[in-house]
């Protein structure tokens, strides 16, 4: 898959819920795009996807909601707020690779950190209110 293009809100979730029928609970999704993306939807889906029925909120204040009861764990951080990378060290995110699936806004100051098998996907707003969803 080059690009898929997502529509709305909803296309957005099913297509984390389908990242969510592959997973085997050890993956880690880097999501890149700017504000408004639509980067939480995909982790709303994810964390569908994987069998947690609550509610899904974005971490930007509180850096990490953890969802359970799932087929696998979900951990969901947002760095939007971290300045410097010391903090992601700070978070103790290698803690929770391998222990469940993994999935992170702006994470560019936590890229030391991951391992080399993580998915980095960019997602971009559109002119017509669309997503545009490719992996880098």
């Amino acid at each position: 898959m080059d690009s898929i293009i997502l529509p709305d809100a909803a296309a957005a979730r099913a297509a984390g819920a389908a990242w969510a029928a592959r997973c085997k609970g050890s993956e880690v999704f880097a999501l890149h795009g700017p504000v408004g993306a639509g980067k939480t939807e995909l982790a709303r889906g994810l964390a569908a996807g994987l069998g947690f029925s609550g509610e899904v909120t974005s971490p930007t204040f509180s850096l990490l909601h953890e969802y359970l009861g799932g087929r696998f764990p979900l951990y969901h951080l947002d760095l939007y707020r971290l300045a410097h990378a010391e903090e992601v060290r700070g978070l103790g995110l290698e803690d929770y690779v391998g222990e469940g699936v993994i999935a992170i806004e702006w994470p560019a100051l936590a890229l030391p950190y991951l391992p080399p098998e993580t998915e980095h996907w960019q997602m971009d707003l559109l002119p017509d209110g669309a997503r545009r969803l490719f992996r880098l």
